[in-house]
Formats: C-alpha cells, sequence, structure tokens
C-alpha cells in the first residue's frame, strides 16, 4: 500500500542518542495519562480533537527532551516530515473511501445490498456469515481496508438493521478482513514480514497458518455462540425494512456490478487508489440512470437537469449526505447516511498528529531505547517470542503505523533469531501474528483510525469483538511457550 523504504530511514540509518529509559518511557506515560483522561471525558467523540492535542503535547514533551541531548529542530522536524510522507497513500485513500462510500449510497448500491442481506440473512448466524464473507474477499484482494470499505460498510447498515450492537457487527468484520490479510500473497504486510526476516512469502504462509487456523477456529466459534445470544433481539418481521428500502430506492441487482469490478480490480493488483477510484465514478454513473430522484434530493434543487445531477453527485462525494426512509429503524440507524471526504478529515487530522509524536520519538532514540531494553529483559527462546511481540504491539501503540511495527522489529530480532538458531519464519509469523493485527486495536494508529471511521463505530466499541485481531497475539506465545511447530535451521547450535 506504501513505500515502506521512508519508514525505516531515520531508525535504520541515523545515530543513537544517548537517552535513558526513564526519559523513552515518560513521553508515553504522558501521551497515555491524557488518552485516559480525554476517553473520560469525551468518551468515543475523543477523537474529535481532544486524542489530536493529546498527541501534539506528548510529542513536544519528547521534543523537548530531545532538545536536552542536542538535537536540532530540524531534524525532528524532518523526521516528522518523513512519517507523514509515509502516510500519503493512507490519506489519499480515505478521502476516496468517502466519496466512494457517498457513491455507493446514492446509487443505490449500499441499500442494495443491505436489501438483499435483509432476506437471506438472520441475526442469529449473521456473525459468523460477516466474518465468512469478509475473509473470502480479504484473501481474494489481499487488502483488509477495500474489504471493510466495500463489502463491510453493507454489512453493517445490514447487521443494524437486523438489531444486533455495531461494536459486534465491527468485530466480526474486522476479524474476517484481518484474517484475509494475513493470509493472502498479494497483500503487503504478508510480503513484508517475510522481507523483514529473510524468508519467502509462501513459507511464511505455511507457517503461519499454524497459529492462525486455531485462532481463526476460535474466532467463528465465539461469533456463533454470540450469534445465538441474539436471537432475542431478532425483529418480530424484516418486511417492513425490506419495504421501506424499495420505496426509497431503485434496487436491481444490476447495480452489483460496481463492487464486483473493484473487488476484481484489486484481485487483479490494482492500485487501491486506482480502484477505489473507478468504484467512485462508476457509482456515479449508475447513480444518474437507477436514481435520478435521489440525485436531485441530493443537489437541494427542485428540477433535475445536467448541472443538478452533477451538483448531486459532488455533494455525494465531498460532504455529507442523509436520505430519509420513513422507516423509524432504519432512520433511527442512519443506515442510508454518508460523510464524503470531509467526513474523513478528522480521521486524516489523527493520523497527521500521530505522526508528529511517531516522528519525535524515532528522531530522539526513544523507541529504539524502549526496544532494547526489552530485548535485554528476556534471555530463553519463548522470552524473545515475547519480546517480539511486545515490541510490535508497542510500535502500533506508539508509532501508530503498522508498518514500522512490522520494519523495525524485524530489523531488531533477526539477529537474535539467527543467534538462538531459530528459522526466519518463526520471526516472520511472529511480526505478523502481532504487528499486523493490533493496528486496530489503537484510535490514533493509522489502522484503528481508518477502521473506525469507514465502518462509523468507535474502537473502544469494537476493540472487544476484534477476536481475531485480539487473540493472534496470544496465540503466537502460546505456541512458542509450548515449543509447537517452532522451527530451527539446520546444523545450527542453539542456546
Amino acid at each position: 500500500m506504501r513505500n515502506i523504504t521512508s519508514l525505516t530511514r531515520i531508525i535504520m540509518t541515523k545515530k543513537t542518542y544517548r537517552i535513558s529509559i526513564i526519559e523513552a518511557l515518560l513521553p508515553i506515560i504522558v501521551l497515555v495519562a491524557l488518552l485516559s483522561y480525554n476517553v473520560f471525558i469525551y468518551s468515543d467523540d475523543a477523537t474529535g480533537g481532544a486524542n489530536q492535542f493529546a498527541l501534539i503535547f506528548a510529542g513536544v514533551i519528547a521534543a523537548i527532551i530531545g532538545f536536552t541531548k542536542g538535537l536540532k529542530y530540524d531534524d525532528m522536524l524532518e523526521a516528522v516530515v518523513e512519517n507523514v510522507k509515509s502516510t500519503g497513500s493512507a490519506i489519499f485513500i480515505l478521502l476516496l473511501v468517502g466519496s466512494l462510500a457517498g457513491t455507493w449510497l446514492i446509487s443505490g448500491i449500499i441499500p442494495t445490498m443491505i436489501f438483499y442481506g435483509l432476506k437471506i440473512l438472520n441475526p442469529t448466524f449473521f456473525l459468523v456469515a460477516a466474518l465468512l464473507v469478509t475473509s473470502i474477499i480479504s484473501l481474494a484482494t489481499g487488502s483488509s481496508w477495500t474489504t471493510t470499505a466495500t463489502i463491510g460498510i453493507a454489512l453493517m447498515g445490514i447487521g443494524k438493521a437486523l438489531g444486533l450492537p455495531p461494536g459486534m457487527i465491527a468485530g466480526a468484520v474486522l476479524s474476517g478482513a484481518y484474517f484475509g490479510d494475513k493470509m493472502s500473497p498479494l497483500s503487503d504486510t504478508t510480503n513484508l514480514a517475510p522481507a523483514m526476516a529473510g524468508t519467502d512469502v509462501f513459507t511464511h504462509i505455511k507457517y503461519m497458518a499454524y497459529t492462525t487456523i486455531p485462532t481463526y477456529v476460535i474466532t467463528l466459534i465465539i461469533f456463533l455462540v454470540l450469534g445465538f445470544q441474539q436471537r432475542g433481539n431478532e425483529l418480530q418481521d424484516t418486511s417492513a425494512l425490506v419495504s421501506s428500502i424499495e420505496n426509497t430506492f431503485h434496487i436491481t441487482p444490476i447495480l452489483f456490478i460496481v463492487p464486483v469490478i473493484v473487488i476484481v480490480l484489486i484481485y487483479k493488483k490494482a492500485k487501491p487508489l486506482s480502484a477505489l477510484f473507478i468504484g467512485t465514478i462508476l457509482a456515479a454513473i449508475f447513480a444518474v440512470i437507477f436514481q435520478p430522484e435521489i440525485v436531485l434530493k441530493v443537489s437541494g434543487k427542485t428540477t433535475y437537469n445536467f448541472n443538478t445531477a452533477y451538483r448531486g453527485i459532488m455533494n455525494a462525494m465531498t460532504n455529507s449526505v442523509y436520505i430519509p426512509s420513513g422507516n423509524e429503524i432504519l432512520d433511527k440507524n442512519e443506515l442510508f447516511s454518508a460523510g464524503g471526504m470531509s467526513g474523513m478529515l478528522s480521521t486524516i487530522w489523527l493520523i497527521l498528529c500521530a505522526m508528529f509524536f511517531g516522528g519525535v520519538m524515532q528522531e530522539i532514540g526513544a523507541l529504539e531505547k524502549i526496544s532494547s531494553s526489552l530485548l535485554k529483559l528476556f534471555k530463553s527462546t519463548f522470552g524473545l517470542f515475547a519480546s517480539t511481540t511486545a515490541t510490535c504491539i508497542f510500535f502500533n501503540a506508539t508509532a501508530s503505523d503498522q508498518y514500522l511495527a512490522i520494519v523495525v522489529p524485524g530489523k531488531m530480532y533477526k539477529k537474535a533469531f539467527d543467534d538462538k538458531g531459530l528459522a526466519p519464519e518463526n520471526l516472520s509469523r511472529t511480526l505478523e501474528d502481532s504487528g499486523t493485527v493490533t493496528s486496530i486495536l489503537f484510535p490514533w494508529n493509522t489502522g484503528g483510525a481508518y477502521q473506525s471511521k469507514t465502518l462509523g463505530v468507535g474502537t473502544g466499541e469494537y476493540v472487544w469483538y476484534a477476536f481475531f485481531n485480539l487473540i493472534s497475539p496470544i496465540m503466537t506465545l502460546i505456541f512458542a511457550y509450548f515449543h509447537i511447530k517452532i522451527r530451527y535451521i539446520k546444523d545450527k547450535v542453539t542456546k
């Protein structure tokens, strides 16, 4: 998804500054304290500005420590700029996801998915179905982000209409999306992890399956149990919902052509930006053809012509739109609303502030100091796995980027794994089990910010239901502790 070179430039090439572990931890302690207080005051609204300032404030604390060590302002600013550059692709993807959501709404694509979903699915098996569908799409495309931005949004709508908790729905969607992201040879992280560890992608996937498959089975069972517990929430009659959707939009299977094209494009290794842009333009054309009344309503005008059609499409792409259906349940859950590109701005703001904090922390050597201290704490083989896992999660929480959570620990621990006589696929598996999947657990991480905004669910709501993402790092530690499928290099003396 992004150019990895710029992410590693600072840590891999800059000199190490003398910084104590207390100094390295101080900005993180300040950040955690501020973020916790923000959640207490604002709840999920903390990402509307309070968390952004907390990241800036903690970054300033780190910069002050840097000044005491003789670092220059320009060097720290350059590190921040490099971090921001690395998120360029993610920012534009966010903007296109906003525009795609708007056009997929007014074209009737999302309403059509919800319409047929309500006819086919029920609360008891919906969570399992959401898990399986997103797993298949993500495996085929290699992209968790594209999966949630397309089928994920539709599944959220269906689940809400069926009366299921939004956090639970998002947990199933994200669990499936990240299972596919981990196991697909088309995924960037699935290629990045073995590259950092020194093995090939297919050996990596084969070895990763040992921990990933049990995690997935456990996740599936949990969602099946939760589904049976939700039977009491089943709506008495979904026919009223189906009728309201049909009366509001022109429903036709032809509209499925657009999401199918987007999925095929990603499968054919088209760039996410290209696929999302094409999906947005095609949906805009379909909106003009199939939903002229909706386009006219969104335009705010009374006469339908080329100018009002253009205005309606642009409004959907760039601004918040809401299509009332007249059904209390659908309107209460705001199923037919989208934020457009403007709706993504607060998330982009959060990412930029996170990159400021992460960039300064990198430049002053704080992240490297904490990571090296972790490595010194563990001497055993299990300790090495535990240290790697902790470092990956730590980088997701502090550097706010899943790529750094793979690249830096990969570089740091490669020699330690080799010294223990451990095959490189042990490291690559641990990097994915801990680095890739835990990015969505932190609302200020690019992964967490993106998924929360895309699915319309606060991180605090879905984090307890993202079972696949929560269990994955635990599973890799269980395998390490009990020495299950730990492969050694032949003829290598182990310690």
